[in-house]
């Protein structure tokens, strides 16, 4: 039977059968909104960044706030595991080191975490590492750390551990201890992130660590 089409159209001009070609389109159909979707819940915005769980091995579940000590970033996660996993940082407006927090990627970023531990193990540690390259140590001239100018911090806080230590060199790293984060309890971070010379994407390790005994 002959396609019905405009005057002059001839349906054998298609590469394919008709029928193969809306049986083709069909399925792209209905596999975008699928991929659309996927793609809408990796990436959260705030302020002048956005976070990501591109890299796997955990979920994002919301992020809200623009940075600053009055309206940190919080950033809430689920852990399914105890192994390493690397939140992706991206700014999403013009860099400008001290610029208004909100409309610039400025450098200054009061973080709080709230992390669901998902992994059916206790954490009794849990390391964040900066990362200006993925998979590479933050040294000291990047100016990227944990607030490393200031010596005796007083913003660092855990719901769940009472101690902390950073170290500067050969890695930027702040470390949780004194505690213990149960299965499917939640437990909350607080730090200020620091990058006198902002980049477009930076990376934050974070490992928790269970029992070696």
């Amino acid at each position: 039977m002959r396609i019905p089409g405009p005057a002059g159209f001839s349906s054998t001009r298609f590469l394919f059968p008709p029928g193969r070609i809306r049986r083709a389109l069909l399925a792209l159909l209905m596999l975008a909104p699928h991929h659309a979707a996927a793609d809408e819940v990796k990436v959260w915005a705030a302020g002048a960044y956005s976070f990501s769980d591109e890299l796997g091995g955990f979920q994002i579940t919301g992020a809200s706030g623009i940075g600053t000590k009055d309206d940190p970033f919080v950033i809430t996660e689920e852990l399914n595991s105890s192994t390493p996993v690397t939140l992706t940082i991206r700014t999403t407006k013009p860099i400008q080191a001290f610029g208004k927090a909100g409309e610039f990627a400025n450098g200054m970023m009061y973080m709080r975490i709230e992390v669901l531990n998902n992994s059916g193990q206790a954490w009794v540690e849990f390391q964040f590492e900066l990362q200006e390259i993925l998979n590479r140590p933050s040294v000291f001239g990047d100016g990227l750390s944990f607030d490393q100018r200031n010596k005796t911090p007083d913003n660092i806080l855990s719901s769940n551990f009472a101690d902390f230590d950073r170290d500067f060199e050969p890695y930027d790293r702040l470390l949780f201890r004194n505690g213990k984060v149960d299965p499917l309890k939640t437990a909350r971070f607080e730090f200020l992130m620091t990058d006198y010379t902002p980049r477009w994407t930076f990376y934050l390790v974070q490992d928790p660590r269970i029992p070696t005994g």
